[in-house]
């Protein structure tokens, strides 16, 4: 293996450009089964033989970021791009966000086969997602458009293979409009501006007589209102300039408090410099305490050695002290054992005597010991028996262990499927996720009143769908079709604050759909039954009613009181089959319609089921005639509230649950008979355990007996060796070991004097040493002091620095405040040049007076309204009258004025744009070898108007950019054509021009198929070092790692060998390989392990070819 230095995914993911392409992955699409493959930030080269899928990449961009088939050029039905014999085709793209942590854009087309009209296009055959959820095909052309500023359509940025001789085919008009596409949208918008308002300055005039009767007129009639107008003028403008002078005040203060955080930003400064200085005079005298320290902890370390030393002399002295004194008392102790000899002979026959009598009472214990035989016997024949026993025990064991092991199992079995069974019955989870799938509005507004649960005052329930638990499947489709879609997707508050809050937060600002009903303090209002008790009665009994509606289900007392406030569910009947008997012979409609005091009718409504049909009758009484109306539903299955529950698994853990139980049933009296086997075997083996247990002791005395026995005939025979002792030799040892110890006695003494000795002379060592620790201690006290005073003046100066970085700190923070406050009153930009001129005050107390001066005038003046409104109406009409009067003077002027205002920023910036163009094109174009220019071609008009001429004529539709080459020396530059130019030419002008326009697009990425296609060798190597260093420029020192030109594709069939910049860390290889030595699976291929295998064949080769030259070499000779 060989180590390649690669930067890390981190790394890799800056460098990408908002809006590139971080990721591609298709399915079933074109030639691709199955691939993933994810382009460098910066030049990608897309290599492979032909027909391998490299152009598919390109299909894949364009399509999969909202393009259509025409722009490729291939085709007109996107169905076309499904793999053959499949239905479906995918694409994903994957696009670099606008920052690091910002959201990811991953956008996917589906394609399939059986969408859309057979004879169309497939418009309808696709579906579109962001980032998984299903979106217009609008919003995704909004996202990459405006979002990221990708240009499909444009072939300045996406140049495919089929569209390559489209480019050298444009006319100059076509070419600028592309290129102004491809720069920014603004300068095509204006060009669009400027020809469509030289068109409406050919045609202008009309008649104005009426209109000059009718203008003087109005006239007439606004001078009366004159005065008036100019009052109401005047106090407009009186409130202008209070709203201007508080503008000004917010500045001023704005200005007042940025000087007082300057003084603050100095004296930071100040202090931070003062505590620089104080920390670098601390560090000579730290520098001097660590020396000091250092000299004393030496002489510590010296003292604390020769006090150990001393201490050890001292013990060496006590030590041979002692053992003199010690001898002594062997001596005295000899001599005294020696006086006694005498009298321990007689004391060891009284003791021989004693030890006999003591063994003639031990010898007479063994009567009380039975035969050791028959205790063997008795131990032997009950350990037989007590293993039958155990062996019998220990089957019956495994047998209850067996059987505890299926109970065990069986009841763990039964805990698991119980387990399952209850997560599966969690109906609220399985609502919610259904509601989720579909209603992402709902989703949102449950984690909002989730992750801000503590907003509320009081509990929020919701969503209705997710509270209520019907008793049966039957009754979930009776409810469900009842209450309708909005109250299921609603969420109950109980106070209206909460109301108000949700409906702010959620409707208003996050622009969320989303229903709420208040019902307050939770509470479950008294209900009225629509029937009376004996009412109720007879339609249970005799026309099959069961129940009513709001008793088929359970919720908590909100949720029924919303669903009985929004749907009257209280007065609804649930029934039987009975019920469809009571209506076909009964005439229920006009009992259950009837009003029980028979003054009229009332409407109705019920659910039942007959023959596994379920229906809704709805009974409702006309308000003009009183007739009834009915109408009936039948009602299907519960969607919203059905059960989440797989009815064959739910019956699969029913079953392994009474299979459990009915194991557990039938194993539980045989293990009871076991343990009672084992309790009677248990009883019977104790009595056999104690006989054992008895012989075992009996044998166990006996042992301890004759060690008694051997141990006082041990006693016997050592008193007999005493009392026969020689008392003469005993009397030589103790005078030998007195001799003995006189001369241990005198040796000792020697050594204690000689420690002695030693001892002092260390003393006046460690006396001399003690003195010079104690004066270095004290000049290290001083320098402790010393410094301790430095630090503390440090940490003072510290503290101040501190406090005023914090006094700065606090001062920044209002300052922004108070800028973004004038900011949002007057942004500067738009307000300074106003705010300072001469008439406006230059401090905050004139201010205060100006505006104080401007608010009592503008109380004087008395407001109307009406007035200034009857006179603008007034002055309007006029105003547009003069409007119709100067159609053929003021509006063409006003109109020539917008015409050349527009004109002037647009020629300005395009020409800028050209030159810019002109320059990089003609050295490109130099580098290999040919000339060429870029020039602005406006429309063959030369001259413009001058004051004496009336009309205005640019032709600005005919403006075009011409590309002028020459490719050989005796030749003149000439407008690039397919007429004049072969495809070679063509291709290194249009690449030339491109690569021109590179760093000025606002596209994030290009892409270019084949268009090295029909170049020579030698001008296909030169477009390729252009387009590398064209696309791989490094970022400029101090931007980000994203800030270059963009990403760039470059699609081509082969490559030439020993191209120049190939080893460029910013260029990203993509092989397209396909055939029958392919990988199974792309990831499969490892680049940096076939570099490491190439370079090993190459030196092995080269060995080879080395061996073989040598041996050549040798024969020759």
């Amino acid at each position: 293996t060989m180590d390649i230095d690669r930067p890390s995914v981190e790394e890799r993911n800056q460098r990408y450009k908002p809006g590139s392409i971080k990721r591609v992955k298709l399915k079933n699409f074109l030639t691709y089964d199955d691939v993933e493959f994810f382009p460098g930030p910066r030049l990608n080269v897309v290599v492979g033989p032909n027909g391998t899928g490299k152009s598919t990449i390109l299909c894949a961009i364009c399509l999969g970021l909202g393009g259509q088939p025409p722009l490729l050029g291939r085709a007109d039905d996107a169905r076309l791009f499904i793999k053959h014999e499949k239905d479906q085709a995918t694409i994903e793209i994957e696009l670099a966000p606008h920052k690091s942590d910002g959201p990811i854009h991953i956008l996917k087309r589906v394609i399939e086969r059986d969408r859309g009209s057979e004879n169309g296009n497939g418009k309808g055959a696709s579906i579109y997602y962001v980032n998984g959820t299903k979106t217009p095909l609008k919003s995704i052309k909004e996202l990459v458009t405006e979002k990221y500023h990708i240009n499909i359509d444009n072939l300045c940025t996406f140049l495919p293979q089929d569209k390559v001789g489209n480019f050298s085919g444009f006319d100059k008009q076509a070419l600028l409009l592309e290129t102004e596409k491809s720069l920014s949208s603004s300068l095509y918008e204006t060009h669009q501006q400027l020809i469509k308002l030289e068109k409406e300055l050919q045609s202008s005039g009309n008649d104005v007589k009426a209109t000059e009767e009718e203008l003087k007129t109005l006239k007439k009639q606004n001078e009366r209102l004159e005065r008036e107008k100019e009052l109401m003028e005047e106090r407009q403008e009186l409130l202008e300039r209070i709203d201007l002078l508080k503008k000004k005040r917010a500045w001023l203060l704005f200005d007042q408090k940025r000087e007082e955080a300057k003084e603050a930003k100095e004296k930071r400064e100040e202090l931070k410099k003062q505590k620089r200085e104080a920390e670098r005079s601390v560090r000579p005298i730290q520098e001097e305490h660590a020396e000091m320290e250092g000299k004393v902890t030496q002489i510590q370390t010296t003292t604390k050695a020769l006090e150990v030393k001393g201490k050890r002399e001292k013990k060496n002295h006590e030590d041979c002290l002692s053992k003199m004194e010690n001898h002594s008392d062997g001596i005295e102790r000899e001599v005294s054992e020696y006086q006694s000899v005498d009298a321990q002979q007689r004391r060891a026959l009284k003791e021989l005597e004693k030890e006999r009598r003591r063994l003639q009472d031990v010898e007479a214990e063994v009567d009380d010991f039975p035969s050791m035989e028959d205790t063997e016997r008795t131990i032997t024949e009950a350990q037989k028996e007590l293993r039958q026993l155990r062996s019998a025990l220990d089957s019956s064991k495994r047998s209850s262990q067996d059987l505890n092991k299926q109970i065990e199992s069986a009841a763990e079995n039964s805990r698991r499927a119980s387990e399952r069974l209850g997560k599966m019955k969690d109906e609220k989870q399985h609502r919610l996720q259904r509601l989720f799938a579909k209603n992402e509005s709902v989703k949102t507004a449950y984690m909002f009143i989730h992750e801000n649960r503590k907003e509320f005052r009081k509990p929020v329930h919701g969503p209705i769908a997710a509270e209520v638990q019907p008793k049966n499947p039957l009754y979930a489709s009776y409810i469900e079709s009842h209450v309708s879609q909005s109250t299921w997707k609603a969420f109950v508050v109980e106070c209206s604050e909460d109301y108000n809050y949700l409906f702010r937060e959620v409707r208003q600002k996050r622009k969320i759909p989303i229903n709420i009903i208040l019902v307050p303090n939770g509470r479950l209002e008294p209900m009225t039954r629509m029937y009376s008790d004996q009412k109720y009665s007879v339609l249970k009994q005799e026309h099959g009613f069961i129940e009513y509606l709001d008793e088929t289900f359970t919720a908590i007392d909100p949720i029924m009181q919303a669903l009985i406030s929004k749907h009257n569910i209280d007065k609804v009947l649930v029934g039987g089959d009975a019920v469809q008997e009571s209506l076909d012979r009964k005439d229920l409609e006009n009992f259950i319609c009837a009003k029980e005091n028979g003054s009229s009718k009332q409407s109705a409504c019920f659910f039942y089921t007959h023959r596994n049909s379920s229906h809704r009758y709805t009974y409702s009484v006309s308000r003009y005639n009183g007739t009834i109306g009915l109408n009936t539903i039948d009602i299907g299955p519960a969607r919203v509230l059905q059960s989440g529950m797989d009815p064959r698994e739910k019956e699969q853990l029913t079953q392994i649950i009474n299979d459990a139980r009915e194991t557990i049933e039938r194993l539980t009296p045989e293990l009871n008979n076991l343990k009672d086997e084992n309790e009677k075997l248990l009883s019977q083996g104790k009595p056999i355990s104690l006989r054992i247990k008895d012989a075992k002791r009996i044998k166990s005395d006996y042992a301890s007996y004759k060690m008694k026995l051997k141990n006082q005939r041990e006693k016997v025979e050592d008193a007999e060796e005493a009392a026969n002792k020689d008392n003469g030799r005993e009397k030589s040892k103790r005078i030998a070991q007195i001799k003995k110890l006189i001369q241990l006695s005198i040796k000792s003494g020697e050594d204690a004097a000689k420690a002695k000795s030693e001892m002092i002379k260390t003393l006046r060592v460690l006396t001399g040493v003690k003195m010079s620790e104690h004066g270095l201690s004290e000049c290290l006290r001083k320098l402790t002091d010393k410094l301790s005073e430095a630090q503390a003046a440090s940490a003072e100066l510290l503290n101040r620095y501190k406090q005023a970085e914090a006094d700065y700190n606090e001062k920044k923070e209002n300052l922004r405040k108070l800028l973004a406050k004038a900011q949002e009153i007057a942004p500067r930009e738009q307000w300074h040049e106003r705010l300072d001129e001469d008439d406006m005050p230059s401090t905050i107390e004139d201010v205060d007076d100006a505006m104080d001066d401007a608010e009592s005038k503008v109380s004087s003046i008395t407001d109307n309204p009406h007035v200034m409104k009857q006179y603008e109406e007034r002055k309007k009409k006029i105003e547009v009258l003069q409007e119709k009067l100067d159609t053929e003077g003021g509006e063409k002027d006003l109109k020539k004025k917008q015409l050349e205002t527009k004109r002037t920023k647009w020629e300005s910036a395009l020409q800028n744009i050209v030159n810019l163009v002109n320059g990089k094109f003609s050295t490109y174009m130099k580098e290999v070898g040919c000339a060429g220019e870029i020039r602005l071609y406006t429309g063959g008009n030369e001259s413009r108007e001058n004051e004496e001429t009336e009309n205005l004529k640019y032709d600005f539709k005919d403006w075009g950019v011409e590309i002028m080459v020459k490719f050989r020396e005796a030749s003149t530059l000439q407008v690039l054509s397919a007429q004049t130019h072969s495809g070679g030419e063509r291709s290194v002008s249009t690449i030339m021009y491109l690569m021109g326009l590179q760093n000025l697009m606002s596209s994030p990425f290009r892409c270019v198929d084949e268009i090295n296609q029909g170049l020579d060798e030698r001008n296909e190597r030169l477009v390729f070092k252009r387009i590398v260093n064209n696309s791989t420029i490094p970022v400029e020192e101090g931007a980000t790692p994203n800030d270059h030109c963009g990403q760039y594709f470059l699609i081509t069939p082969k490559l030439l060998p020993n191209l120049e910049g190939m080893e460029n860390e910013e260029i990203t290889v993509l092989f397209v390989f396909s055939g029958p030595y392919n990988f199974d699976n792309c990831l499969d291929w490892n680049v940096d392990k076939f570099i490491a295998d190439k370079k090993r064949i190459l030196s092995q080769r080269t060995e080879v070819d080395n061996g073989n030259s040598r041996g050549k070499k040798r024969r020759s000779q």
